[in-house]
């Protein structure tokens, strides 16, 4: 197949970029200025036969350039993986609007973005699948990732929606749901441009900063909890056959999944029922056929 997949330069990307060579796909990855700052990690990635692309989510024009590179280099996009993302920490009271413009112009509006860059080819090509990388966080919160959390069940609503709205044109929607992983996404995380509200929380003011090196303690003596399991599971879902892909892939050893994985299950029978009640079931199921008609 022939694969995009964003934020390739590190953590989770380069992993899944890395894997999705090796077993045989076509693959271009998305890096930030490959020619400057990461020019050590595009030609790591040329190294393994990986197609890189300059390409920023934040910019519409970036995108769409990055698009058509990327087409120019694989021909037609098979399968689009947004995996570009940043992560916070800080009391949520700290964040002005303008820092979770920040987060939410990548985590959120860059895969909106890049969804609406590749997804026509794919309707008039009659399928297609749009993997969507979120986390456990997009389906419960915890403290001091507020931002975060929510810019991940804003794409855990996109993926449901485009899921439905993209089914009879053939065009497949799933998403990987991460817990915490001991990758670069934890040295780089985005914290508020003021902390003017610490005072008003007292001794609460460290708990972030707490928090963090507790967990990453907690993930660094986890062995089982390994980014190679997410590029594992990636893999496994773009190989499933079409029609029979999970909507959600929950990736975990450290406990965290256990009790979300049956929640989810709930979730997909809650909207089985309602999607029946008004009697448009039949979009939950992809048209394989799709494609023969297009």
């Amino acid at each position: 197949m022939n694969i995009l997949v964003t934020g390739a330069s590190s953590g989770f990307g380069e992993l899944i970029v890395s894997d999705l060579a090796s077993a045989g796909h076509h693959v271009a990855g998305t890096v930030r200025d490959p020619q400057g700052r990461n020019a050590e990690a595009a030609e790591r990635l040329r190294a393994k036969g990986i197609e890189i692309i300059d390409l920023d989510v934040t910019d519409d024009a970036s995108v769409e350039k990055g698009v058509t590179a990327a087409r120019g280099a694989l021909g037609e996009i098979d399968v689009l993986v947004n995996n570009a993302g940043v992560g916070v920490v800080g009391l949520q009271e700290n964040f002005s609007a303008d820092d979770l413009q920040k987060i939410f112009d990548v985590n959120v509006f860059g895969v909106q973005r890049m969804v609406r860059a590749v997804v026509p080819a794919m309707r008039a090509h009659g399928s297609g699948l749009i993997l969507n990388v979120s986390s456990l966080l997009g389906r419960v919160t915890i403290p001091f990732l507020g931002p975060y959390n929510a810019t991940k069940w804003a794409v855990e609503a996109l993926s449901e929606n485009y899921r439905v709205e993209l089914s009879q044109f053939g065009v497949d929607v799933a998403v990987i749901e991460p817990g915490g992983f001991p990758t670069a996404f934890f040295g780089n995380l985005m914290q508020p441009a003021s902390r003017d509200r610490d005072p008003g929380y007292g001794d609460m003011a460290s708990a972030p900063q707490t928090m963090l090196e507790g967990m990453g303690e907690s993930l660094a003596a986890n062995p089982e909890q390994t980014p190679q399991i997410v590029s594992d599971a990636v893999l496994k879902v773009i190989e499933t056959a079409p029609g029979s892909r999970p909507f959600r892939t929950e990736v975990d050893r450290s406990g965290m999944a256990d009790p979300i994985a049956p929640y989810n299950v709930q979730a997909e029978m809650v909207t089985e029922q309602l999607f029946t009640a008004y009697g448009i079931d039949g979009m939950l199921k992809l048209n394989t056929d799709a494609a023969e008609a297009a």
